[in-house]
């Protein structure tokens, strides 16, 4: 990959980590509350967004529980989180059968501190700022494999798109 980034992609994503589970806020957000803090966790991260209409989709289609008082918990913006990701490669019929394999295996914590370190650590490898991820085999479950693959994925649509709007400027 020797293709040149800009320097300021690469510097923000050299750092880039999404929040732990229990950083991510408890108090319950609104809806255009979660939008705009998922849309901030991402705003370095080139191509992934989400709405508020795309949020109150996910929740008709059971991808995330309803909101109690209008108010999404920390586990919905953990989902919310994994979902503004793959929804960029996979499509949600599948996310929803990653969710339903994730729920009946792992805790939401446990599973959202796998994605969030996964990403993480995929992101800087395709970018060249990183170590080498173990190998898929190595992950020790069909849950992880997918997610592992949907990551890779994402990270190198991220770095594509990155790289062709480099080279559109000229």
């Amino acid at each position: 990959m020797n293709l040149k980034i800009d320097e300021k992609a690469l510097t923000a994503l050299s750092s880039y980590s999404l929040p732990s589970f229990k950083e991510i806020p408890d108090v319950g957000l609104y809806l255009n509350q979660c939008a705009t803090y998922i849309n901030r966790l991402f705003e370095d991260i080139y191509g992934i967004s989400i709405t508020e209409s795309m949020i109150s989709n996910y929740v008709k289609k059971k991808l995330i529980p309803n909101p109690i008082k209008k108010q999404y918990s920390r586990e919905s913006i953990a989902y919310l989180l994994f979902i503004a990701v793959a929804k960029n490669v996979v499509s949600l019929d599948d996310i929803q059968v990653l969710l339903t394999l994730q729920k009946k295996n792992f805790r939401v914590e446990e599973a959202y501190e796998y994605f969030r370190t996964e990403f993480s650590s995929v992101l800087k490898y395709v970018f060249s700022l990183g170590e080498r991820p173990s190998t898929i085999n190595e992950t020790g479950s069909m849950e992880k494999e997918l997610l592992r693959n949907i990551l890779v994925t994402v990270s190198h649509r991220i770095y594509l798109e990155l790289a062709f709007n480099l080279l559109r400027r000229g």
